[in-house]
């Protein structure tokens, strides 16, 4: 009777392990006994750096978008107004604004369409050593420094650039010139138009779309691929209705961050590009040599709004899954 009592209360009751000696011990004891007491402790710096030092900074900046400068003294009134969202309203500000969405739509597209067959081909063909030879030819480009890959391409698409020699060997340096002659695409070089932004802007951004739609890829059940095939299907008709569809999300997961970077960037128009500004250069500009930080601030909203709504649509379609 009385050792079932016991058997009983043991498995009720705790064990109770003998305390340790010293300081360590001690807090290791009292870690043990409360552990929510270090997950706070392990928590708190990191919630502090996010909160305060990011978020905090961030929050100071956008506060000051609902200011505006006093036109004849150039000083910040600290009234709250909408006046400065207004001026996002100019013709010439939304011309910012329509420029670097159009170029961030579009080189979120032209990724895409380069990293699907990069990544499929290294989701369903690459073994061993090519596998390994994938991921060091993806992360190669994000292993050196930004400014000196960008400056890179500035001496490849220049005037005198490796390119230019290139097609001229070729015998193709006419098709350049045609095509630097159109309107908004061209320039005098490569490097002052908005193709070699572009190019730029893509060769940057790509591993960020290879990476994740190669995962999304290699969680395509391969005998789904077999039964299309089994039951007639073309594969074209595999691809639209069995691939595509399981590997969107992980193409959407892709194009948060190649649209997003692209959206934010300014030292790639900077460098390589024309003189018209995108929203990283007018925030950089406005909040640095035109003293103006309300209209930066206002312009540094535009990105968040937009990115909320993407991200919003991509958790929709199960973006966030596939990273």
């Amino acid at each position: 009777m009385s050792d079932a009592v016991l058997s009983s209360g043991s498995r009720h009751n705790p064990a109770v392990l003998p305390g340790r000696g010293g300081a360590f011990g001690a807090l290791s004891d009292t870690f043990w006994r409360h552990p929510g007491l270090l997950l706070f402790l392990m928590l708190t710096p990191p919630v502090l750096w996010l909160g305060i030092v990011y978020l905090g900074s961030l929050f100071a900046l956008l506060a000051q978008s609902f200011f505006s400068i006093d036109e004849f003294s150039g000083m910040i009134r600290y009234e709250f107004t909408l006046k400065t969202y207004g001026e996002l309203f100019r013709p010439q500000n939304l011309d910012i604004i329509f420029r670097t969405v159009g170029m961030a739509a579009t080189v979120t597209l032209a990724a895409a369409v380069v990293a699907f067959p990069i990544a499929y081909f290294a989701a369903r063909y690459a073994r061993g050593k090519w596998k390994a030879f994938f991921y060091l030819a993806v992360m190669l480009p994000l292993w050196s420094s930004y400014l000196v890959k960008v400056y890179a391409w500035k001496l490849i698409l220049a005037k005198e650039g490796i390119l230019t020699w290139l097609l001229t060997k070729l015998h193709l340096a006419w098709l350049l010139d045609a095509w630097l002659s159109l309107p908004i695409v061209g320039g005098s070089s490569l490097s002052f138009s908005y193709t070699g932004t572009f190019l730029v802007f893509l060769y940057v951004w790509l591993p960020f779309m290879i990476l994740p739609l190669q995962a999304a890829l290699e969680r395509v059940p391969g005998n789904l691929v077999e039964a299309s095939s089994d039951l007639g299907a073309s594969p074209g008709q595999t691809f639209r209705n069995v691939i595509f569809p399981l590997a969107l999300p992980g193409m959407v997961a892709g194009s948060i961050f190649t649209f997003s970077l692209t959206l934010g960037d300014y030292i790639i128009p900077q460098i390589i590009g024309t003189s018209r500004l995108f929203i990283g250069q007018a925030v950089y500009q406005h909040q640095g040599i035109a003293g103006n930080i309300p209209l930066a601030a206002a312009f540094a909203v535009v990105p968040i709004v937009i990115m909320a709504l993407y991200l919003w649509g991509a958790k929709r379609m199960g973006a966030f899954d596939a990273l």
